[in-house]
């Protein structure tokens, strides 16, 4: 009998963690009592969670939720992020700040960056930083939500968060079960398949029991339990363009002011971040076991601590890349179980989000037409693969000799598509966009400028823009920024007011 027209009537998700309680969370928002969720966890196998640093869009979901903005940051002793820090990254001694947000205010037909790229080929030094909000903001130790007048230069830029990551999971989790979620503790240990469609019938507990669903989401972590023990989809490695494959974690002693953005310096054999929340600092240093071993890089990692160590180092071990399809019959890879994409530019929840946002519009019945199996493995390629690019863009686009880790990265074979990007900047200080880019044009002229990747021309419309008074709308810009930047609070004095969390 088929099975098209009949709704899902359950659904069960393996594993907890951000995925698992991002997703159950989502799915009690907006199924409601019509459908019987329920996620299994073991709290004996634990999670990744290491803190966790994330991108504007965030926002939305927890928008999307009902979640109020100062609950969830006081719950999960967060902060505020303007935007990263990349230090010696395109060469030992020198910095950029990728921003949340645009460069400048537009005040011609001509974007601003633009017109800044005819100044400085001019002569004029003044950085593109100098014309960002959110790094003026930040070097400042300053914070205030944006304003939504669009008149305002305090309109130009954006935020996102810095928590930690085991309480926003523990947070989710009480939103989700208040909604109707059941938990169940327990460890899967097989899959049942349905001899005639291949599908997941059920899964197996190492207690014996069982549970059944329409719909299983595979949360269960680089291990990938459904998706690929079971169901053996496949992966694609991307080692060879992002080669950096272990992690050491530790969380450290806050030490000084909060300040509104993440941290990534370039080391020997990766780089290490630093991500401050209210109650601690986040660190990590993320490598190539081909050039450093695990030993080496803990003691790199504790030897450059700003405070005393809260724990033991965690080490992590991954492969950077994609399943080969995300929607696998009747089962749906989320998070870790989805494929890993290095945390470089705070990646990790956003996939998480949109795997669940997308899943949600082409929510099947118990048919689990190909055709929209289809459409998510598509989207989610495409996303996968853009990000993929922008991460290689950082490695690739280096001067850095010192180490054979950076001589392999900047001599590495890229992406055609990256490639051709790359070319349209630095010959014609074109940015060239794909459709849906997560990252848009301001995020990829602070990483090619910020990675010394300078056009040789403006292009042709400033130039011709010789009416327009330039360098006097430039330098009312960074007045306009010095006035705004005074004006706020402290990031740790709006934190106070605004979110201060009772500290766990």
């Amino acid at each position: 009998m088929s099975e098209t027209g009949k709704a899902i009537e359950s659904v069960v998700i393996v594993g907890g963690g951000s995925a698992g309680w991002m997703t159950a969370a989502a799915f009690a928002n907006e199924l409601g009592s019509s459908c019987r969720i329920t996620l299994i966890e073991s709290e004996a196998i634990g999670t990744v969670g290491v803190g966790e640093a994330t991108i504007p869009p965030i926002k939305y979901f927890n928008q999307r939720l009902g979640i109020d903005e100062a609950t969830f940051v006081r719950e999960t002793n967060g902060s505020f992020k303007l935007g990263i820090e990349f230090i010696d990254w395109a060469r030992e001694g020198h910095s950029y700040f990728h921003p949340f947000g645009h460069y400048g205010a537009e005040f011609d037909t001509v974007p601003f960056y633009q017109f800044w790229m005819r100044e400085f080929l001019a002569g004029d030094p003044t950085p593109i930083d100098e014309y960002s909000m959110a790094w003026a903001a930040s070097k400042a130790g300053k914070f205030s939500q944006p304003s939504r007048d669009k008149r305002n230069i305090q309109s130009t830029f954006d935020y996102a968060y810095h928590f930690d990551a085991t309480l926003y999971a523990d947070y989710l989790r009480k939103y989700a079960e208040v909604r109707g979620v059941t938990r169940i503790e327990g460890r899967v240990v097989d899959a049942k398949l349905d001899g005639a469609s291949g599908f997941i019938q059920s899964v197996e507990l190492d207690d014996g029991r069982s549970v059944d669903a329409d719909l299983f989401v595979d949360c269960s972590g680089f291990f990938g339990l459904l998706i690929e023990k079971t169901l053996e989809t496949g992966y694609e490695d991307w080692s060879h363009w992002l080669p950096c494959n272990r992690a050491v974690a530790a969380p450290c002693a806050k030490t000084g002011d909060t300040i509104p953005y993440t941290k990534s310096t370039a080391k020997a054999a990766g780089w290490q971040w630093r991500i401050p929340l209210q109650h601690r600092t986040g660190n990590g240093y993320v490598y190539c076991s081909d050039y450093l071993d695990a030993d080496a890089a803990e003691h790199t990692l504790l030897g450059s601590l700003d405070g005393e160590p809260l724990s033991d180092p965690k080490h992590l071990r991954f492969v950077t890349g994609r399943r080969k399809k995300f929607w696998n019959r009747n089962c749906v890879a989320i998070g870790l179980a989805a494929g890993f994409m290095e945390p470089l530019e705070s990646t990790s929840l956003h996939l998480i989000q949109y795997g669940i946002m997308r899943l949600l519009a082409l929510f099947p019945d118990k048919a689990m037409s190909p055709l929209l199996a289809q459409e998510y493995n598509d989207l989610t390629i495409a996303e996968y693969e853009r990000i993929r690019d922008f991460l290689i863009l950082h490695y690739t686009a280096t001067t850095r000799e010192d180490s054979e880790f950076w001589r392999y990265c900047a001599n590495m074979p890229i992406p055609d598509r990256l490639q051709y990007k790359i070319d349209h900047f630095r010959t014609h200080g074109m940015v060239v966009s794909d459709e849906r880019e997560l990252f848009h044009n301001p995020s990829w002229i602070a990483v090619y400028l910020g990675q010394d990747i300078y056009p040789q021309r403006a292009p042709s419309m400033a130039n011709l823009r010789t009416a327009v008074p330039v360098q006097d709308r430039m330098k009312a810009i960074r007045g306009a920024m010095a006035e705004a930047v005074e004006a706020m609070p402290t990031h740790d004095t709006f934190i106070d007011r605004y979110c201060k969390a009772a500290l766990h």
